[in-house]
């Protein structure tokens, strides 16, 4: 698998991450093993959990498959904080209280003295942001962390944070911005991926997919053993459903068996090329969903399959981030 450096920095990673968000509520610590393993002999290394998925269990569930299955040094884990996870007046929030404690927390879930990539998974408008970078600073002096991310974060705030810790000799340069990307997701390209690639941040998408829906496997129906068929997810999924997202998804299936591959391999392939794009993190449910994604990591697309994607998922642009003569 090709291995690609995140941002402007000297952390590299592979060009596709696998994603956490199951392991310990709907993927099982035995089909977590083989997901890692498979994920690792492809020539992956970077994991992405977070400490609110699965209230925890999936940073515990990581931990102990690198105790016992993969070796830690293979890898690269990427978590994130921000969220309630603790109880208490410091148990939520970008503080500095929370920040640093809620790594702590996950260190320990993990097993581990420090992780790759910390990432702050959402803004906080509760709190300065200089305090909330503060610690984020301390978490890498203190050795902790040994990069930094942000997650879910808007152009400007993107920008607002980039800046901020660039503007001060000896802080902690932010490498790397985590936000939802994929041929029915566009919307980031108005503002965030602009700031990242000034800014120096590697995009790392996440639901790449879709939500599951560029995969077709929701074009005539719901599945009953899909995510989109559990109470849990379904809204989450049915929030990107609607007829533009129809004709992207036939674009998607038209294109794929014109090449001779799959709905994923095309969608995967379109995302991996477009600007500031790193790693796109790839979540699984099961080892054969996983095996799916890393077969397809050599599909290439034609320009005139990438012209024609472009044209139908096309997201709208106006003032004022295209000016008036544009």
């Amino acid at each position: 698998m090709e291995q690609r450096a995140l941002g402007r920095s000297g952390l590299v990673v592979s060009r596709l991450g696998l994603g956490t968000m199951t392991w310990g509520r709907d993927t099982d610590e035995d089909e977590a093993a083989m997901q890692l393993t498979a994920f690792v002999d492809a020539g992956g290394t970077l994991v992405d959990t977070a400490d609110v998925y699965a209230d925890g269990e999936s940073e515990r569930t990581l931990g102990r498959l690198l105790a016992d299955v993969v070796p830690r040094d293979h890898v690269l884990v990427a978590t994130k904080a921000v969220g309630r996870t603790a109880p208490g007046p410091m148990g939520r929030g970008a503080s500095r209280g929370h920040l640093l404690a809620a790594l702590d927390a996950s260190l320990e879930r993990l097993g581990l003295d420090h992780v790759d990539l910390w990432q702050l998974h959402a803004w906080d408008d509760a709190t300065p942001l200089e305090e909330t970078l503060a610690a984020c600073d301390q978490a890498v002096s203190s050795g902790r962390a040994r990069y930094i991310g942000i997650s879910n974060f808007s152009g400007w705030q993107t920008a607002h944070a980039a800046t901020w810790q660039r503007a001060w000799p000896g802080r902690t340069p932010i490498v790397s911005t985590q936000v939802e990307y994929s041929l029915l997701q566009r919307g980031v390209e108005r503002e965030v991926v602009p700031a990242a690639e000034a800014l120096g941040l590697g995009l790392l998408p996440w639901s790449p997919l879709g939500r599951g829906l560029l995969t077709g496997k929701y074009r005539h129906s719901t599945p009953a053993d899909s995510r989109g068929a559990s109470p849990q997810w379904q809204g989450f999924i049915d929030r990107l459903r609607s007829t533009t997202a129809d004709r992207v998804v036939e674009a998607v299936i038209t294109a794929a068996e014109g090449l001779g591959t799959t709905p994923l391999g095309v969608a995967l392939a379109w995302l991996h090329d477009r600007p500031g794009v790193v790693a796109p993190i790839v979540g699984a449910r099961t080892a054969q969903q996983l095996q799916a994604a890393l077969d397809a990591d050599g599909v290439r697309l034609p320009p005139a399959i990438v012209t024609a994607l472009d044209d139908v998922s096309s997201p709208p642009f106006s003032y004022p981030e295209r000016r008036p003569e544009q």
